[in-house]
């Protein structure tokens, strides 16, 4: 097994890892300022980042040849991860688990990929000009 291999995997391990230590917090121990949405941004923003890092583990080849199922397997782990953690909140004091923050999740990991999509469009584009 080649290293680079192994590499590519590091970022998603620690972003997964990092919002499980997040999501691990007492509800009291969070001092988010009061603004309204701010919750909700930071769970699309979080559930980006971990697209992000799904994106990457993937190989080119992998991503050249068979870009659909790349995105769908990121969304799709992105959401399995997001309802793993709601549900993991359920069983931290002062937490609960919510479907909109799961929407949330999935919404920042679609607007990632969705973006990913036009970028790699677009880059393609420009190689053929």
């Amino acid at each position: 097994m080649k290293v680079g291999f192994l590499f590519r995997y590091v970022p998603m391990v620690v972003v997964m890892g990092t919002i499980y230590l997040l999501s691990a917090q007492p509800g009291d121990s969070l001092s988010l300022p009061q603004l309204p949405g701010l919750d909700k941004l930071a769970h699309m923003a979080a559930y980006g980042i971990l697209a992000l890092s799904i994106l990457f583990a993937f190989s080119k080849s992998t991503k050249k040849n068979d870009v659909k199922r790349v995105v769908l397997l990121t969304v799709v782990w992105c959401l399995a991860y997001g309802i793993t953690d709601e549900f993991h909140q359920a069983f931290v004091p002062g937490r609960s688990p919510s479907l909109l923050d799961l929407l949330a999740d999935c919404i920042g990991a679609v607007m990632v990929c969705l973006f990913y999509l036009l970028r790699r469009d677009r880059s393609a584009n420009l190689a053929v000009h």
